[in-house]
């Protein structure tokens, strides 16, 4: 081994193709971004929703309706749900964290409890609101309904 014959080790040397750094590079001239337009000039942005000159699709598209920014939704939960898992779990007292544990919301959404189904026993529901049926079906079975 002599100094004519040194090599990296193989794999270790590899380099992207230098871009606009003169013809003999091969990717001379207009450095692989055409000739003219927007695109082959520096500092050029496309717009959100750029469609190349057509009518964008939130242009072509009516607006229609109005949507409250302050709006709370709720995930419902009936009373049946309340009453499978008493009869499932055991348990009398049910708040979010029992929600959450079953399945029934994730851990930032807000509960509503819907009076849909039957209910059995008495229980003491703690959710963020209860729609006037499901009050009833719960404190008719002398069960409390707790809002947060």
């Amino acid at each position: 081994m002599n100094l004519s014959n040194l090599k990296p080790a193989k794999g270790s040397t590899h380099r992207e193709k230098r871009i606009g750094r003169g013809e003999g590079s091969g990717r001379g001239g207009t450095s692989t971004r055409g000739n003219k337009g927007a695109q082959s000039r520096s500092g050029y942005s496309r717009k959100f929703g750029f469609e190349g000159g057509q009518m964008p699709i939130q242009r072509r598209l009516p607006k229609y309706g109005f949507t409250n920014r302050n709006r709370i939704e709720y995930k419902p939960v009936n009373v049946s749900s309340l009453q499978y898992l008493s009869d499932k779990l055991g348990i009398t007292v049910m708040d979010v964290e029992t929600f959450i544990e079953a399945g029934l919301i994730s851990k930032n959404d807000r509960v509503k409890i819907l009076g849909n189904g039957e209910l059995n026993s008495s229980l003491e529901v703690t959710a963020h609101a209860f729609s006037k049926s499901a009050v009833e079906a719960i404190e008719a079975k002398q069960g409390k309904a707790i809002k947060l």
